[in-house]
Parts: structure tokens; sequence; C-alpha cells
């Protein structure tokens, strides 16, 4: 496997100036960004068919062992303050368990008990989206968890750092960051570790953009829950509508801190004639808008 070679460049790493030893790091950080962009068709087309899952209520499932796992813990758990996605329809199959999240547990990934058994307590069906994440591409946990998956009928997709590897060919959507050799010989959670982050951030948030959780470049599901937020959620209406703060305020306060509530409100609606447009349109919040009533 590529990301287990050892690199002769660096045998003497630990000899050189720190701000060799830096610049190293930096270009195998930028590396692992460019590895990404050869993936993009697959992560495409993989939030593509993950949409219609999500619409019939399927959640969002993240696999993995070590720092893959960890990786996608941070990406699923970023998604509820961000775009309002319900916490109960984002599980984490971390091998270990929750405790691997924050220590090591040996020989946990060596489990394919595990992985299966993770995917069969969830009940994981035909609406769920199964994210495994390995990069060496043969973590028995992470690849039982996704034939077990895919045998229930759920969209599996995988990302791997090495090609042809046994975790691209179980899954469904096999996406792919070839990020070589470390710097550090193994060290995953450098080069491999920043293309699967960059890949769950691409693959996830476009898909909460096909769910209409995005309007304009701006966060119209966010959770306001802190005063920063609030105040980025009186911007919001602003921007959207040209109205005064004001208008906004009160308008996020008629809509129950609900954000495209109070941009319909905003401009001109009642809460129940806003509730009912996002409602006929399934909350999208463009379609909403060209919906209301045009006035002189």
């Amino acid at each position: 496997m590529a990301t287990e070679h050892f690199s002769t460049r660096y045998q003497d790493l630990d000899t050189w100036p720190s701000l060799d030893v830096l610049s190293a790091f930096y270009e195998g950080q930028l590396s692992a960004v460019a590895a990404v962009r050869p993936s993009l068709p697959a992560i495409a087309a993989a939030a593509e068919e993950a949409v219609p899952r999500l619409r019939r209520g399927g959640r969002l499932v993240y696999a993995g062992a070590g720092t893959s796992g960890r990786i996608g813990v941070q990406d699923g758990t970023e998604l509820p303050p961000t775009f309002n996605w319900p916490d109960d329809r984002v599980v984490y199959l971390i091998a270990g368990g929750e405790g691997a999240i924050m220590q090591a547990v040996e020989n946990a990934e060596d489990s394919v008990e595990d992985g299966i058994a993770g995917i069969r307590e969830n009940n994981i069906g035909p609406d769920d989206v199964v994210i495994g994440v390995a990069a060496s591409g043969g973590t028995p946990f992470t690849i039982a968890a996704l034939k077990e998956a895919a045998a229930r009928g759920a969209q599996t997709i995988g990302i791997s750092n090495n090609p042809d590897t046994r975790l691209l060919k179980v899954c469904s959507h096999p996406i792919l960051a070839d990020t070589g050799e470390e710097v550090i010989a193994g060290s995953t959670r450098m080069k491999a570790g920043t293309a699967q982050k960059v890949i769950l951030n691409l693959l996830s948030t476009l898909i909460m953009v096909r769910m209409d959780r995005v309007y304009r470049g701006l966060m119209v599901n966010m959770r306001a829950t802190n005063a920063k937020l609030r105040r980025r959620s009186e911007i919001m209406v602003m921007q959207i509508t040209d109205c005064d703060e004001a208008t906004a305020t009160d308008a996020i306060l008629e809509a129950g801190g609900d954000l495209k509530t109070a941009v319909l409100i905003a401009m001109g609606a009642s809460p129940a004639e806003a509730q009912s447009a996002l409602e006929r349109h399934d909350s999208n919040l463009r379609k909403a808008l060209a919906d209301l009533p045009k006035t002189s």
C-alpha cells in the first residue's frame, strides 16, 4: 500500500531544520488536496443518489476505525448545527465503540463481527446512506459494515487512499484519493486524513445543498443557538430580503427562530402563509419565495 511506503526522500527528516520539516509537511498537505480533484465526479454521483434516500427519511451513517472513524465523526457532528440536520439521523459506527473516538482501542479495526453488528443493531435499510472511510482500503471492520449495509439495500460509499482495495470493491460508490506515500511512513493522519476530510466536507455539504438547506450560499437551515448565530440570522434575513434590521428581528421572532419562515414573513407573508409555502415546496426557500403573491 502506497500509504505505508517508506520514502528515502525523508529518511533524514529528523535531522532537518524545523522550517524544512514543516515545508515537507505543507507540501504533503497541498498534494493531498490536489489528489481529491479526480474524485469529484464520483463524489457528485454519490451525493445525487443519496438525496432521494435521505428525503424518504434515511440516515447518514459513518463507519470507520482510528483516524478515519474520528474524521467521520467530525464531519457528521457538524451537520446538525450548520444545516439543522436531525441528530437522530446521523449514526456513527466506530471500531471499538464510542470510547475509541478519544482513545485507541487495540485490534478493534480487525473485528468483522463488530462491523456487521453495528449495521444490524442500527437496523440499517434501503433509505440509509453508509459512508465507510479507510485510508488503507483494507480495514476489516469497515469493509464488513459496508458489505452488510449493501446486503440490506443501503447506499454504500467507500473512501480510500489506496487504489484497487477491497473497500472500493464492496461499495456502490467508490471514492479514491490516491495520496501516495506519507512524509512519515504510515502516518495516515497526515496526507490521507486531510484528503478524507476534504472528501467528506464536499460530499456532506453537497448533500445539504441538494436537500435545500442552503440558499444563495447562505446557511438558511442553521440552528441559531448563541448570540453570534442569532445575529448572523438577522443579517441573512436582511441580505435575502433587503429589509431593515428591525423588520428582520421581528420576522425571526414571529417565525419562532426558523430562518426560512422569517425570510418569507419579512417579504410580506403571514406566518401561516410562510409555513404553507414551505410545505408546498418541501422546504425549498427559492421555490417558496417565487410562490409568494406579487405586491405592487
